[in-house]
C-alpha cells in the first residue's frame, strides 16, 4: 500500500538574527584558527537590538594569539553585521555605533587533558550523538523541503545585493511544504516567505515582486499542487527586522543547519566550535559517510548516527539504517563503514583537513548539500563498492 504524506522545512537568510550569530561565532573560530591551528574553541554569541555579546572558551599555543583575536573581536563583529546587509538602525542594526561586548575565558584545563592525550590521541571532545543523512530527492541528495527552501532565501540575498529588489533588507525566512508518496516528491502544497522590506511598500506589490523574481524561478510548475499557495509576509508588513526585531543565538537554527527535520538530531549545534568538538566534525563525518552510500546507489535513502563519550576517541556505537532501501544489508554497510571512514576526532580531522579557516561560509544556507565543502565530496564510493562486491 502506498504512504501519502506532507513534510515541511524552513531557511532563514544571512540576514537573520540566528544566522547573524552564527556567522559571528564561525568568523571567530576563523580567527582563531588563522593564527593556531590547534586553538580550541568553543565561542557564543548573542545579538539584540543594538547590543552584540561574545563570549567563549579558548586555549592557544601562545597568550598572545589569545590576546590579539580578543581585540580583533570587535573588528570582526562589526564586519559580520555589514557584509550581511545591515548599514544603521532603520535596517536592523547599525554596525558602526552598536554596542559590542566581549567576554573571552580560558578553556578548562581539565576538559582539555581528556581532550589532548599524552601518547597523541585526541579524545572527543564532549560526549553525544550526531546525525548524517542523505536522500535521493534531488542532485545534491538533500531532502527536497530544504533544498528548496535554502535556495529561496539565498536568491532573496541574491537580488538584495545586485539591487534589483533594493527594497529588500537582511532579515528573511522561508518554508516548503512538500507532498510525498512512497518518500517520492509529487508535488508542493504551498510556498511562505517572510521578507524584511523598507516602509511604507504596498503588500500587494510586494508579494507580486517576489513571486515573479524569487518564487517562479524556483518552483516548477509541473510540482505545483491545485491548490497550490504563496504566502508573502503573511503577518504583514514586515519592516522592523534583524537585531532591532529580534533576538539572536548561536546554535538556535540546528534544523536548519542540518536536514530541515527529514532526519534525527542529536542536539549539538555547529557554530563556534573547533573541529575537536564532535558535534560539528562527527555530523560531517556522519553526512560523508551517508552521501557516499546513496551516492554509490547502496540505498535510495541512508541515516547514519555516531556517538561518542568525552575524552574517547573511538565512537561509543555507529548506527547505519537504509530504511529498507538498501540493496545492501545494513549490517554489511556499517561494516564498510568502520573499515573505510575514519572515526576518530583525528581521523575526521584529517580527513577534512578542518583546522582550516573555513567555517564563516558554513553558517548560513547549511552545512550540507554544499559542494565546495570537503565533507560533501564522494570519493569513497568505489571503495564501497569493492568491499560490498559490487
Amino acid at each position: 500500500m502506498s504512504k501519502a504524506y506532507h513534510f515541511t522545512s524552513e531557511s532563514v537568510s544571512e540576514g537573520h538574527p540566528d544566522k547573524i550569530a552564527d556567522q559571528i561565532s564561525d568568523a571567530i573560530l576563523d580567527a582563531f584558527l588563522e593564527q593556531d591551528r590547534e586553538a580550541k574553541v568553543a565561542c557564543e554569541t548573542l545579538v539584540a537590538d543594538n547590543l552584540v555579546v561574545v563570549a567563549g572558551e579558548f586555549r592557544t599555543c601562545d597568550e598572545a594569539v589569545f590576546k590579539a583575536i580578543e581585540a580583533r573581536a570587535d573588528a570582526i563583529v562589526r564586519q559580520v553585521l555589514h557584509d550581511a546587509g545591515y548599514r544603521d538602525a532603520e535596517t536592523g542594526i547599525d554596525p558602526a555605533r552598536c554596542e559590542v561586548q566581549i567576554r573571552f575565558n580560558h578553556q578548562s584545563i581539565q576538559i582539555n587533558k581528556g581532550v589532548e592525550h599524552a601518547d597523541g590521541v585526541i579524545g572527543a571532545g564532549d560526549q553525544g550523538l550526531m546525525f548524517g543523512y542523505a536522500c535521493t530527492e534531488t542532485p545534491d541528495l538533500m531532502p527536497y523541503p530544504l533544498w528548496l527552501a535554502h535556495r529561496l532565501v539565498e536568491r532573496l540575498a541574491q537580488l538584495r545585493k545586485s539591487g534589483t529588489l533594493h527594497w529588500l533588507r537582511p532579515d528573511a525566512k522561508s518554508q516548503v511544504s512538500v507532498r510525498y508518496e512512497d518518500h517520492r516528491v509529487t508535488g508542493i502544497d504551498n510556498i511562505v516567505v517572510s521578507t524584511q522590506i523598507e516602509r511604507g511598500l504596498d503588500p500587494q506589490w510586494v508579494t507580486q515582486q517576489v513571486t515573479q523574481f524569487v518564487i517562479d524561478p524556483l518552483v516548477p510548475a509541473e510540482l505545483r499542487a491545485p491548490e497550490f499557495r504563496i504566502w508573502v509576509n503573511p503577518a504583514g508588513p514586515f519592516e522592523i527586522g534583524g537585531p532591532n526585531g529580534d533576538t539572536g543565538l548561536t546554535g538556535r537554527k540546528i534544523i536548519v543547519d542540518t536536514y530541515g527535520g527529514a532526519c534525527p538530531h542529536g542536539g549539538g549545534a555547529f557554530s563556534g566550535k573547533d573541529p575537536t568538538k564532535v558535534d560539528r566534525s562527527a555530523a560531517y563525518m556522519a553526512r560523508y559517510i551517508a552521501k557516499n552510500i546513496v551516492a554509490a546507489k547502496l540505498a535510495e535513502r541512508c541515516t547514519i548516527q555516531i556517538a561518542y563519550a568525552i575524552g574517547v576517541a573511538d565512537p561509543v556505537s555507529l548506527l547505519v539504517d537504509t530504511h529498507r532501501t538498501g540493496s545492501v544489508a545494513d549490517d554489511r554497510l556499517e561494516e564498510a563503514v568502520r573499515a573505510l571512514f575514519k572515526l576518530t576526532p583525528r581521523g575526521i580531522i584529517e580527513s577534512f583537513e578542518l583546522r582550516r579557516p573555513i567555517y564563516r561560509k558554513t553558517a548560513a544556507y547549511g552545512h550540507f548539500g554544499r559542494a565546495d565543502f570537503p565533507w560533501e565530496a564522494i570519493d569513497k564510493v568505489p571503495e564501497l563498492l569493492t568491499f560490498v562486491g559490487r
